[in-house]
């Protein structure tokens, strides 16, 4: 119980920590966690703490670095290999000797053994510190990979080294041959374990998705417990470093960036969620649990009257002093000899390299690795006495954290600021944009007049996303679409007006065909005498008579014909004014930057249509015409007005005039309106199209992914890149998914 109470705590005091850190953004996360641990050590109302550093290891440590390893850029950590193993191995190896040289030259009390054992234990970074800090700072692709992988590193170095220093104290012989033999054992046999295990895994999870054995549940808790196995069995069984057996798994495994549809979609935004959930927590516990141990840690040495007070805080500074002063001049020769990735020579000692390596130099602070590691020192030796100075090296081992994270806080802000910006960099929003507009491009391939209609609505969707995009980065601006949408209208007046003069030059046309026709039936009877009067007529005039009246009563037909498209005609004349009003109307109060030329422009037009439409009243004075017939008469002419709208703007399509964003949402929306005047019902009413629209989503989404992975195959993306790109397309995913 008093266990499940102390994990209780803990974990209250990292959800106060996220808190209080809002208040105070100039302090570090990390810090806060540490100063409530000590105040939770130092009250009586909590639960008493003691660390069993090999639980500490498989409990916290496993699963951050794993999860460090798994998420980090692989490219970038790539390019930083060697600076990062130079640090790793050799710049720990360097700190443990000269720390161990420096304290037993400067107080004899240490012996040489004990203190280079505290050297090793100095060596390792803090990855939980070093992810921590670098949100806090600007730092550059470079400079972030290479203190990642030295923390995912040179934790082995540290450990082994501390090893074979308290053997050496403990025992009073050391070998130099066995403790190389030891450490390559460890170092190499670690990296071989994990990199087995890193293809076990990838092939044991991808042959559950494709025998379809795979659910989200399953894979979260495999996932989950991965780094805990793969520890224990290289730390205990095969006796390796399973440290870096735990960071071999975690770079190679790429099961979740391979399968697609939505079960993998879901898994992957579960996992996702829950290693963030879980990296916080364990975060914030790992200094929770520093900050609980270091007044325990350090109490028992500042109340013991034998040992100097000052001679603990100079020991503390003499020691901080030589890690900080190797890591600089360590960190600028790496820089010095290292080939720019760009020129291909070597670096210029500059002050950006100075300042890259100070950056370097502060950002590796000391953390719990470096504590837990200090705890273990023996109390006795072989040969009963106690361990020389085991309370004042653990003593100095936390002075040295504390200083080494308060650096770490308020000089990174200094030597590398924080921009403080949300915003995507504008290279990853183009290769988002190209993405988008491949797959738009084969989703137009594969429409066909079954699925036209979801297709477009779904390409109309990929089109915002587009615009919305472009607008991040300053290449989209609404007054481009504006223009367009002033063009498109412009077009549906010239094209109404002309088709208006056509209707009217048809109408005039039938309307003096109509007369003489009148004129011509008026005439005929006056031809023709009764019967009764009629003088005896031969054959041949009876025949011609009924032919006259065969012509006539054709004549009488084709005039009630005439009539009915005349009406037809006046039909089409009123539906294509109103037509026109409409128009002119929108066009006039069309916001135009107040541009008096443009009302001007606008106004004449309507006006000028306005004493037309007038005129042609006047001239041809005519019965109201049934308002049905108009309005069937309006969707007519609506649909030849929408057809030719999108010819002319397919036609526009790569003159580089409008967009081609805005160009296909115009296109599309007037395919609509040009469906629904011809009498088609919505789509939205529709279950069958709806149904075709959630397809369409999914063949999208898959096709943004297969994008994505031809991207990251090219070079064109880094891994990282294509991760987040990937994330939002599994959020839509799990999105349409769960709209079924």
């Amino acid at each position: 119980m008093e266990t499940f109470i102390l994990i209780l705590c803990i974990l209250a005091a990292v959800l106060v920590s996220s808190f209080i850190s809002r208040f105070i953004p100039r302090i570090s996360t990390p810090l806060v966690q540490i100063a409530l641990g000590a105040v939770m050590a130092l009250l009586p109302i909590f639960p008493r703490m003691r660390l069993d550093p090999e639980l500490f290891m498989v409990l916290f440590i496993a699963p951050l670095l794993y999860y460090e390893a798994h998420t980090i850029n692989k490219v970038e950590l790539l390019k930083g290999l060697r600076s990062s193993l130079s640090l790793a191995i050799g710049l720990a190896a360097l700190t443990m000797i000269m720390v161990g040289v420096i304290l037993h030259a400067a107080w004899p009390m240490f012996p040489l053994a004990a203190a280079m054992a505290l050297g090793a234990a100095l060596g390792p970074t803090d990855a939980v510190a070093v992810s921590s800090l670098g949100e806090s700072a600007d730092l550059t692709p470079d400079e972030h990979s290479i203190l990642a992988g030295e923390s995912l590193f040179n934790d082995a170095t540290g450990v082994i080294g501390f090893q074979f220093a308290i053997l050496a104290t403990v025992t009073g012989s050391f070998s130099l041959p066995r403790a190389l033999g030891e450490f390559l054992l460890e170092f190499v046999g670690g990296i071989g374990f994990g990199l087995i295990m890193g293809f076990v895994v990838n092939w044991l999870f991808e042959s559950a998705r494709r025998l379809g054995w795979e659910t989200t549940t399953t894979r979260i808790l495999l996932e989950l417990f991965l780094p805990f196995l793969i520890y224990m069995v290289g730390q205990n069984i095969l006796h390796v470093s399973g440290v870096l057996a735990v960071v071999s798994t975690g770079l190679l495994v790429r099961f979740d960036h391979t399968g697609v549809g939505p079960n993998t979609s879901k898994a992957n935004i579960v996992s996702s969620s829950v290693w963030k959930v879980l990296s916080f927590s364990l975060n914030g516990a790992v200094f929770v649990l520093l900050g609980m141990l270091l007044p325990a840690a350090m109490g028992t040495s500042w109340r013991d009257r034998r040992v100097s007070n000052w001679m603990l805080v100079a020991t503390i500074t003499l020691v901080c002093l030589t890690v900080i002063v190797l890591r600089f001049l360590w960190t600028a020769s790496v820089l010095i000899f290292t080939k720019d990735h760009e020129t291909g020579s070597r670096r210029r000692i500059t002050s950006k390299l100075l300042r890259s390596a100070a950056v370097m130099t502060f950002g590796g602070p000391k953390g719990t690795i470096t504590l837990s590691l200090a705890l273990t020192i023996p109390y006795m030796t072989d040969d009963g006495s106690a361990f020389p100075m085991r309370s004042e090296l653990i003593f100095v081992a936390a002075g040295v954290i504390i200083v080494t994270l308060v650096l770490a806080n308020f000089a990174l802000p200094l030597l590398a600021p924080s921009q403080q910006s949300s915003e995507v960099p504008a290279q990853q929003v183009e290769k988002s944009i190209k993405v988008l507009r491949g797959t738009v491009r084969e989703l137009s391939s594969r429409i066909t007049d079954e699925n036209r209609l979801a297709i477009q609505q779904v390409i109309k969707q990929y089109n915002h996303r587009i615009a919305k995009l472009k607008s991040r980065i300053g290449q989209y601006s609404p007054k481009d679409f504006q223009d367009l949408q002033v063009q498109t209208m412009e077009w549906e007046q010239d094209y109404m007006e002309e088709r208006l003069s056509r209707i009217e030059e048809a109408q005039d046309q039938l309307e003096e065909r109509l007369k003489s026709e009148n004129t011509s039936i008026e005439q005929a009877p006056a031809s023709t005498q009764p019967a009764a009067e009629a003088e005896p007529s031969t054959e041949a005039e009876t025949v011609a008579d009924r032919d006259a009246d065969a012509q006539l009563i054709d004549r009488r037909s084709d005039r009630g014909d005439d009539q009915e498209e005349l009406l037809n005609l006046r039909s089409q004349e009123q539906a294509a004014r109103r037509i026109l009003s409409t128009i002119s109307g929108s066009l006039f109060h069309l916001d135009r930057g107040g541009e008096l030329r443009w009302r001007a422009y606008t106004a004449r037009r309507r006006l000028r249509g306005l004493l037309h439409s007038q005129f042609h009243r006047l001239k041809h004075l005519t019965q109201p015409i049934d308002k049905d017939r108009v309005f069937v008469a309006g969707r007519h002419l609506q649909a030849e007005m929408n057809h030719f709208l999108i010819e002319k703007l397919y036609s526009e399509l790569g003159k580089g005039r409008f967009k081609t964003e805005d160009l296909l949402n115009t296109i599309i929306n007037h395919q609509m309106i040009e469906s629904s005047a011809e009498g088609k019902t919505e789509y939205a009413g529709m279950p069958a199209i709806r149904d075709q629209v959630e397809e369409a989503k999914r063949e999208g989404y898959a096709i943004e992914l297969g994008q994505i992975q031809d991207m990251v195959e090219s070079g064109e993306i880094s891994r990282t890149t294509a991760r987040k790109m990937r994330r939002n397309v599994y959020v839509m995913q799990v999105d349409a998914d769960s709209a079924l």
